[in-house]
């Protein structure tokens, strides 16, 4: 099979593309990395050349393929139950609580949807086996409106659902066919229950909340120290007393000046 050429002209315009929706930098040695990649799809898709994949990632409605793209340029550290026993505490606390009552819960760095409907899923799991009642919301945000998009369509890769069990896959998703092999989309019954916005986590928070959880993971890397306490506190204004709050467990306890109590690694409550 022929290779594609790539020029540097078609290499700035994916690092533009890249760096203003998802955030993600290549510098100029990255450029045989993302021809290795990406050279391999375009072939699959049919296109003739690098132009014609640009075109694709530059209309808005290819939401699901910009998807794609990304998840080739980097090393899938999102992915679906990503840091499991959060997802088990969650379940330990929502069953000790034995409630009925509305549920809130925010995903506050939601990226392209796997956290957000991963916990759908559990929560759906909980309500029908009667340890969670009907009335729960899960609200996904993220400062990205092509990430946003892509959560919407909520079409993945394959392997970003490798830590879901097979009775969920069954339950909750729909596996693509033809063009659409090896992708999975989530079914109406999930996607329904997450509601997307955009939001700035540097700016101020209004008109949200209060929470009865939030997740606020793998985000404050990208903040310097004075500005993740002040993200922190901002996003814990939201949450209601009791509630849990979730960092990755890379990330360390933050410095902030709402007072918090260690739950697990990257685990924390609010106090009463």
């Amino acid at each position: 099979m022929a290779t594609i050429t790539f020029s540097d002209r078609e290499f700035k315009r994916i690092s533009e593309i890249m760096y203003e929706a998802a955030g993600l930098s290549f510098n100029d040695s990255k450029k045989s990395l993302i021809q290795s990649r990406l050279a391999p799809r375009i072939q699959r898709m049919g296109l003739a050349s690098f132009g014609d994949y640009i075109a694709l990632l530059d209309d808005e409605s290819q939401a699901a393929e910009f998807q794609m793209a990304v998840d080739l340029l980097t090393t899938n550290e999102t992915y679906f139950f990503r840091e499991p026993k959060h997802y088990e505490l969650l379940e330990q606390e929502l069953t000790a609580r034995r409630s009925r009552a509305p549920l809130a819960i925010w995903s506050a760095a939601a990226s392209f949807g796997d956290e957000a409907y991963s916990t759908a899923m559990l929560l759906s799991d909980m309500q029908v086996q009667g340890r969670v009642g009907p009335d729960w919301s899960i609200l996904a945000t993220d400062i990205s409106h092509r990430v946003l998009l892509s959560a919407k369509e909520a079409v993945y890769p394959e392997d970003r659902l490798r830590a879901v069990s097979p009775e969920r896959l069954r339950r909750y998703c729909l596996r693509g066919h033809d063009e659409s092999e090896g992708q999975v989309q989530m079914q109406d019954k999930i996607r329904q229950r997450v509601q997307f916005g955009s939001l700035n986590l540097c700016k101020p928070i209004d008109g949200i909340g209060p929470f009865d959880v939030i997740f606020l993971r793998n985000v404050l890397i990208y903040f310097d120290i004075p500005t993740k306490i002040e993200v922190v506190d901002r996003v814990l204004t939201t949450l209601k007393p009791g509630g849990l709050f979730f960092l990755g467990t890379a990330e360390g306890r933050v410095s902030c000046k709402t007072p918090l109590v260690s739950v697990q690694p990257g685990a924390f409550r609010k106090p009463t």
